[in-house]
């Protein structure tokens, strides 16, 4: 039988702790037989999670027994993972055990070293944060899990359930993975990756920016064909000062502020109208509908079909016409 050690640390995440105690409790073999067997494991006796507190059974010693260990998060409020914990994590990685990290818990691998050199994700609300303090990890904040071999990072904590079917169906095939999935209320595999969970903000105008009008103006007029000619000359400036101050102002360039406002346009529609495909591109500024597909899936990391799909009807705070003028 295969142990999978849950590490509990106080704040820890609840559902980033009851989702891989979920997966791997539930999953069964053809037989009816449980291939896993889960255990809660903690420096202390009790954990305090954000809504409740645990009785836990076994200490980090058990960690050392395991075949698979799972790193949930912590809220903001947890403190530093201690050195203890640190140096059970990493004397399991060298005793070859595999390590899953949750949404958060990626700080916690990162801590280890375990991370260095790897692939990793974790919330796309925290990558930035996660790359800056760990300048040594490739940081990838639009897919919802990386598997490594041995270490495994998986973002959000819907993603961890994406992370455990996976790993179920490396140790025991597709069919009892899909088991698992239907148990669970989930695709074995779905479409897109984090990105398109991602909201695409656009980087701040400074106060007193001598851009905001010609910004206001590229919001207005987004369904127009804006080349860096025609936004240069509405700012009165010539196309190397115009690019210039923009790189200085808002830390990117014109073309790549234009295509996140034509994206957020078009998640909009997709999201509050039932436009066709074709409409949105033009209304985005796409051109044409092959080319909004593209762009879309590039930048959003799945097509605007099935961001319809899963978005549709999500409440925005935004009027309509504030998004759709033309």
């Amino acid at each position: 039988m295969h142990t999978v050690a849950v590490l509990a640390l106080n704040h820890v995440v609840a559902f980033d702790m009851a989702t891989p105690i979920e997966v791997f409790g539930r999953t069964r073999l053809p037989d009816g037989r449980s291939p896993y067997r889960v255990r809660v494991c903690s420096p202390t006796s009790e954990v305090k999670t954000e809504a409740f507190a645990l009785q836990v059974s076994w200490g980090l010693e058990a960690l050392a027994e395991a075949d698979t260990i799972i790193v949930p998060g912590c809220s903001e409020q947890a403190p530093p993972p201690s050195q203890e914990v640190l140096e059970a994590l990493r004397a399991a990685a060298a005793a070859g055990t595999r390590i899953a990290s949750v949404c958060a818990g990626a700080f916690i691998l990162a801590a280890t070293g375990l991370l260095d050199g790897l692939r990793a994700t974790t919330h796309w609300i925290a990558a930035d944060q996660l790359a800056r303090q760990f300048p040594l990890i490739d940081v990838q904040p639009d897919v919802l899990y990386i598997d490594n071999g041995q270490i495994l990072t998986s973002a959000g904590a819907a993603a961890s359930l994406d992370l455990c079917l996976h790993m179920v169906r490396r140790d025991l095939g597709s069919a009892v993975a899909a088991d698992a999935a239907r148990l669970s209320v989930m695709p074995l595999e779905r479409e897109g990756g984090q990105a398109q969970f991602i909201v695409h903000e656009q980087p701040p105008v400074p106060q007193g920016s001598t851009l905001q009008s010609v910004l206001d103006w590229i919001d207005d007029n987004l369904a127009q064909e804006l080349t860096l000619d025609a936004m240069a000359e509405r700012s009165g400036m010539s196309g190397r000062t115009f690019s210039r101050r923009f790189r200085e102002q808002l830390g990117t360039t014109p073309l790549q502020w234009l295509l996140r406002a034509r994206v957020r346009r078009a998640q909009y529609l997709l999201e509050n109208s039932d436009y066709p495909v074709e409409r949105i591109a033009q209304q985005a500024g796409f051109g044409s509908p092959t080319a909004f597909r593209e762009r879309f899936r590039r930048v959003v990391g799945t097509t605007p079909h099935a961001y319809r799909s899963a978005f549709h009807g999500r409440r925005s705070t935004q009027p309509l016409t504030a998004m759709t003028s033309t």
